[in-house]
């Protein structure tokens, strides 16, 4: 897999539009920490650690859903492994005029466009959610 991250997004995605509950995918530190502000951003009720019928770790997404409406309207990958994006902290770009968030990987982790912009850290514009 070349793009872990981007596989990440997706499988969320289909899940959303399947109408599933929950959501699997393969367990990494960034992946966890997506999940995680996922889960403080309200997009998501809940994630947690599991593992598979092979063993390995996974991390399990509980997906929210509002009047059966997906409370994620759409994931975009901005960076890809062909092609980097960075920015400085005054150049991250909004999501919907602040409607949606920005994820941004920095040297102090994986964070918010918000709380990047706070504590002056630029980086590499991970993915858009709204």
């Amino acid at each position: 897999m070349t793009d872990p991250i981007s596989d990440f997004l997706t499988r969320v995605r289909n899940s959303l539009k399947a109408g599933q509950a929950e959501c699997v995918v393969p367990h990494s530190i960034l992946k966890a920490a997506i999940a995680g502000i996922l889960k403080n951003e309200g997009y998501i009720l809940d994630s947690t650690e599991g593992r598979d019928e092979a063993g390995h770790k996974t991390v399990v997404l509980k997906l929210k859903y509002v009047d059966n409406t997906p409370a994620i309207t759409n994931l975009r990958r901005n960076s890809t492994p062909g092609c980097r994006l960075y920015y400085g902290y005054r150049e991250i770009p909004r999501v919907l005029n602040g409607l949606g968030i920005s994820i941004v990987s920095t040297s102090k982790g994986p964070m918010k466009d918000q709380d990047a912009r706070r504590q002056k850290l630029g980086g590499e514009l991970l993915c858009s959610i709204w």
